[in-house]
């Protein structure tokens, strides 16, 4: 953030009170600022606290850069639906993987275990349905003459749910004999029937794209009804809880999905998915905290629904959420996103952790066993294992904190228990690469520690945590080069507009002895107040707007000098406002230059404070006012009398003339050649003479400066 200093405003450099003479904190000790790190087996709690995190192991590589559906048998089995090459794989419980199934097909986006242990398969963008045993090929068991097979669910009969695209059909399919018997379940005006999933009393749930809706089928007599309608267009996943409370997983339009039409098409032509970059640290606060109800801006939303209606549980607008599943511990859900691959947990009161942080781009499907987890990624499409054991050892990278210059690093310090050592490394770049210093040697004392690395603009730490550890802050002392303000613009008003400083606020004085900023009070800066407009004679008012990088307090100084002159003198110094208004009297009339020097020595020891300036463009003082003398006498003619003026200007040219009879409105003439514009102009009037008697003329002429001169001439009747 700059310093501006202008006459509408005064900026402050608040978010640190960054000031080049005092050091600056940077202090990570928020929720919400550990997140913007990275977590490498390590959790954030909820309360913004740093723990060593679930132990995540790599079970099984697919080699296919999607994962699109999983689903777990009886025995342990996990089994992978991929893209773009339409095969399914089969992880054993020691986790030895094999190809199960190629259906030469596209994309396998949907999986369910039979009620006879058998896998049912829906692939897109040819939609079909597949029957898959240990011993047979795949065999089309559904083919709906829908482009998408999005869900699949078994219904408490055995018989299995279909959920299609792009017409928004769900079909209920029972094997009877060696032939599947197949009905309409429902034919939704919606486009998509993205999701779908059954509770122990054989209720069906599904979620659409389009108007975001939760229907139940009741598993009495399928008659459907809408639990709920969300202001999100699309139900990417439901789940079913412990207690039969529904989790719906709801997305905005803008976000985009794996489970839509548009990304599995382009599954089968792109390599890569697009992973969200995070930004540079940066020393802006926070945004305030918003209600979980307020969706303004949500891209990722979840919904928890019991007979007792819906409820939001946690929404959020950066990350994109892909995957969801009940808790096993009854409390919540676990979410899996495309935030750097991260699994959270979230509680049905609203409460977030990080639980993990992958490699991937997203986890795009989760599972449960019993207090086992297995998660799928995507790009490259892998399965991954974690449960209740705790990694030995883990690490946080910090976010890049940004300097805006070369810093002087000073101390390092933290909060923590247990095993806690802290590395940090520098550099100019605003991604770390090999242009940086290395990681430096370990600090072990939590009470502070001289950083090692070098200056430069960028820096970062890490945290290795080992033993049950907890880190809850840590905060980094640095001093910023100083770098000389600047004076942006120079803006010099009209003659005869003044300025007059507005009433400043008024501040407990402690506060002002403080040497804290004001803000931190919720107070305006002091010098923030722009400054009043007033008619002044002569008066020269000069504004300007200056910066500086450190947001240091700067003084000013204006000096002058008449265009020819060499030398700059002094007009006034020790100036903490960002105007000036002069006397235009104490000028003799000549074209003029004004030089403004900005210093921030009020931030900086004498010896170290730097200094900027600029000139104005050359400025007029004019003080003398136009001379105006009657040409002649008048020269009457019936009715009428002829009057002649002339009017000069030493200094500038002039600019209006009016005239007044017998003290009466003033009236503007003008010139004799059509415009006032010279250093000498003619003016001649035809005064109308309706009663005999005296008559007194008087023209008053201005110049550019505003300067007024004037004559009068008297005839009779």
């Amino acid at each position: 953030m700059k310093k501006y200093i202008s006459f509408v405003l005064v900026g402050l450099f608040c978010a640190l009170n960054l000031q080049a003479s005092e050091p600056a904190i940077w202090s990570i000790s928020s929720r919400g600022e550990w997140l913007k790190g990275d977590a490498r087996g390590v959790s954030i709690t909820d309360a913004g606290a740093i723990t060593l995190a679930p132990k995540l192991s790599e079970v099984f590589k697919t080699e296919q850069p999607y994962v699109w559906s999983s689903a777990i048998d009886a025995s342990g089995n996990v089994f992978l639906g991929t893209g773009s090459d339409g095969r399914i794989y089969r992880v054993d419980g020691n986790g030895k993987g094999a190809i199960f199934a190629d259906t030469n097909e596209l994309n396998v986006s949907a999986l369910a275990i039979g009620a006879g242990g058998e896998l049912f398969a829906g692939t897109s963008p040819d939609g079909k349905v597949y029957r898959l045993t240990a011993n047979a090929a795949p065999e089309v068991f559904f083919e709906p003459k829908e482009k998408y097979i999005w869900s699949l669910a078994v219904l408490g009969d055995g018989s299995l749910a279909v959920g299609t695209g792009e017409n928004g059909k769900i079909y209920r399919v029972r094997q009877a004999n060696a032939k599947p018997e197949t009905s309409l379940l429902f034919d939704t005006s919606e486009t998509h029937i993205i999701s779908l999933a059954a509770d122990k009393q054989g209720n069906l749930y599904a979620g659409t794209d389009g108007s975001g809706l939760v229907l139940r089928f009741a598993a009495t007599d399928g008659k459907p009804f809408a639990l709920l309608d969300a202001p999100l267009r699309e139900i990417h996943q439901i789940a079913v809880g412990s207690n039969d409370e529904i989790y719906a997983l709801a997305l905005s339009e803008t976000t985009s999905t794996p489970k839509s039409a548009a990304a599995l098409t382009a599954a089968t032509t792109t390599e890569n998915l697009t992973v969200p970059v995070e930004p540079i640290a940066s020393v802006t606060p926070e945004p305030l905290p918003k209600s979980r109800y307020d969706l303004t801006a949500a891209k990722t939303v979840i919904y928890r629904i019991t007979p007792g209606g819906s409820d939001i549980i946690w929404n959020s607008p950066t990350v994109v959420g892909f995957s969801i599943r009940a808790n096993p511990n009854g409390d919540g859900v676990i979410l899996g996103t495309s935030d750097k691959g991260r699994i959270f947990s979230i509680t049905d009161d609203g409460r977030e952790t990080l639980l993990l942080q992958s490699n991937e781009g997203q986890i795009s499907t989760i599972q449960t066993r019993g207090n086992q987890m297995f998660a799928t990624s995507s790009n490259q499409g892998k399965l991954y294992r974690f449960g209740t054991e705790t990694v030995a050892e883990g690490t946080y990278e910090s976010s890049v904190l940004n300097a805006r210059t070369s810093a002087a690093w000073g101390r390092i310090w933290w909060r923590s228990n247990g095993s806690v050592i802290l590395q940090t490394r520098s550099g100019n770049t605003e991604k770390p690469n090999e242009t940086w210093s290395d990681w430096s040697a370990d600090y072990a004392d939590s009470k502070g520690a001289q950083v090692a690395s070098p200056t430069a603009r960028f820096l970062q730490w890490r945290a290795i945590l080992k033993n049950s550890a907890t880190l809850s802050e840590v905060s980094v002392a640095y001093l910023p080069r100083n770098i000389a303000p600047e004076i942006l613009s120079i803006q010099v008003l009209p003659t005869n507009v003044g300025l007059i400083a507005n009433p400043p606020i008024q501040i407990d004085p402690n506060i002002e002895n403080s040497g804290l900023d004001p803000a931190v009070f919720g107070l305006p800066p002091v010098t923030g107040i722009p400054p009043r407009r007033v008619y002044q004679r002569a008066a020269r008012a000069l504004q300007w707007t200056a910066e500086d990088r450190n947001g240091d307090r700067l003084k000013y100084a204006v000096y002058y000098r008449e265009v020819g002159e060499t030398e700059f003198k002094l007009l006034r110094d020790e100036l903490r406002e960002n105007f000036l208004t002069i006397d235009g009297l104490a000028l003799a009339d000549g074209r003029y230059v004004f030089k403004i020097t900005a210093n921030d020595a009020p931030s900086n020891p004498s010896a170290q404070s730097l200094s900027g300036e600029r000139t104005s463009e050359p400025v007029d003082v004019d003080n003398s006012a136009p001379t105006v003398a009657a040409v002649g006498s008048p020269q009457n003619t019936g009715d009428k009398t002829r009057v002649v003026f002339e009017a000069s200007d030493s200094s500038s040219h002039l600019q209006k003339a009016e005239y007044s009879v017998n003290g009466g409105e003033w009236l503007e003439v003008y010139a004799d050649d059509g415009i006032s514009d010279g250093q000498r102009e003619r003016y001649t009037l035809e005064i109308p003479l309706k009663n005999a008697g005296e008559y007194a003329v008087t023209l008053r002429v201005f110049d550019a400066s505003g300067n007024a001169g004037n004559a009068r001439v008297l005839t009779r009747k």
